[in-house]
C-alpha cells in the first residue's frame, strides 16, 4: 500500500496528499500545480554588487548614483513577499530561479539574484545562471545531490511521473538544470522537459493571447509545462513608475484581468500545468490553480457518497 503524506497545518501545506486517487494516479504533467515567478527574491540586499543579469545602462546608474539608484532596483526586483517556507506551506510547489556566483569573489559560492544578489544557496531549480564557471556548476551540482540525496527524482519518461510513483520511490524533488554542466547526471532533468514560454510583455491582454498559443502547442512537446503568467516590466515602465515598484506600478492593477484568466483554465492534456505568478500571496493564487485540479473529475466522482 502507498502511504500519502498527512495533511497539517494551512489547508493547503499538503494539498498533493489530499488529492483523490484518480488524480494521484495521473500523469503530474496533467495536473494544475502554483508555482511562483523569481521565488526567492523576498529579500535583496540594498548594498550588494549589481547582479550580472542586468541591462548594462542599470549598471551604470547603480555606478552613478550608488546606493539611490539600488533603492529603485530593490522595488523592481523583489517579485515575491514571501519566504520560501512560507510559499511552500501556501502551496506553491514549483520555484523559479536564478542563480549567479559573485564576480570577483574567490570561491565557488553561488547567490540567488534577480537584480540584486540576496540569500546563498540552499537548495532550487534552475533555469538562469549568470557569471558561472564549470567549477561553480560542478560545485552545485554536487550539493544538490548531497542535500536532496534519494530525495531527487531520476530524469526519466515525463508519463511515468504521477504522484503514486513519486510517493512509492520516497522521491520528493525533481530538479531541473539548465545548463549542459548536468548531461550524464542522473538526477538533473535537461531545461527541455520544462519549457516555459515567455510572453516578455507589460500589456495583460497580450500575456493572455501568448499564454492561449503556447498552451495549444503542448500537447506535441511530451513534457511537463509552465504557463508564466506574469508582466515584464520595460525601461519606460520603469521610467514612469521610478518610486512605485513592480507590485504598485504594474502588478497590482493587472492581477484581477489576469487571475480572472487563470480561474477559467483547465489542466490536462491540452490545459494548464504549472502556472507562475509574482507576489502569489496578493490574491489567492495557489488556491485557485489548486482548485482547477476538480475539473479533472468526472460529475459522478465530485457527488457527495
Amino acid at each position: 500500500m502507498k502511504t500519502r503524506p498527512a495533511g497539517i497545518g494551512n489547508v493547503n501545506a499538503e494539498w498533493m496528499g489530499s488529492l483523490p486517487s484518480k488524480l494521484s494516479s495521473m500523469p503530474l504533467k496533467h495536473l494544475a500545480v502554483p508555482g511562483s515567478h523569481d521565488s526567492f527574491t523576498f529579500w535583496v540586499d540594498v548594498h550588494a554588487p549589481v547582479g550580472p543579469d542586468q541591462k548594462s545602462y542599470v549598471k551604470y546608474l547603480a555606478t552613478m548614483f550608488s546606493v539611490l539608484a539600488k533603492k529603485v532596483m530593490v522595488k523592481w526586483s523583489m517579485t515575491q513577499n514571501l519566504t520560501f517556507m512560507e510559499q511552500l506551506d501556501a502551496g506553491i510547489r514549483y520555484f523559479d530561479l536564478r542563480v549567479s556566483s559573485k564576480p570577483g569573489e574567490s570561491g565557488n559560492e553561488i547567490y540567488f539574484i534577480h537584480g540584486l544578489f540576496g540569500h546563498k544557496i540552499v537548495f532550487l531549480d534552475f533555469n538562469h545562471h549568470y557569471a558561472m564557471r564549470p567549477e561553480h556548476h560542478v560545485y552545485l551540482i554536487t550539493m544538490l545531490q548531497e542535500v536532496f540525496g534519494n530525495k531527487l527524482c531520476n530524469n526519466c519518461d515525463v508519463e511515468r511521473i504521477t504522484l503514486d510513483y513519486l510517493w512509492e520511490k520516497k522521491y520528493q524533488v525533481i530538479v531541473f538544470y539548465h545548463h549542459p554542466s548536468a548531461q550524464g547526471v542522473p538526477v538533473m532533468w535537461p531545461g527541455n522537459k520544462i519549457p516555459a514560454p515567455w510572453a516578455n510583455t507589460t500589456e495583460p491582454y497580450k500575456l493572455i493571447q501568448f499564454l492561449e498559443t503556447t498552451l495549444k502547442e503542448r500537447a506535441k512537446q511530451g513534457s511537463f509545462h509552465v504557463t508564466q503568467a506574469i508582466l515584464t516590466p520595460t525601461p519606460n515602465t520603469v521610467a514612469k513608475g521610478l518610486v512605485w515598484g513592480l507590485r504598485n506600478y504594474l502588478v497590482e492593477r493587472n492581477l484581477p484581468t489576469i487571475m480572472s484568466w487563470v480561474e477559467a483554465q483547465r489542466p490536462g492534456v491540452d490545459g494548464v500545468n504549472i502556472i507562475t505568478s509574482d507576489f502569489v500571496d496578493l490574491t489567492d493564487f495557489a488556491n485557485i490553480v489548486i482548485k482547477l485540479n476538480n475539473l479533472l473529475l468526472s460529475e459522478q466522482d465530485r457527488k457527495p457518497r
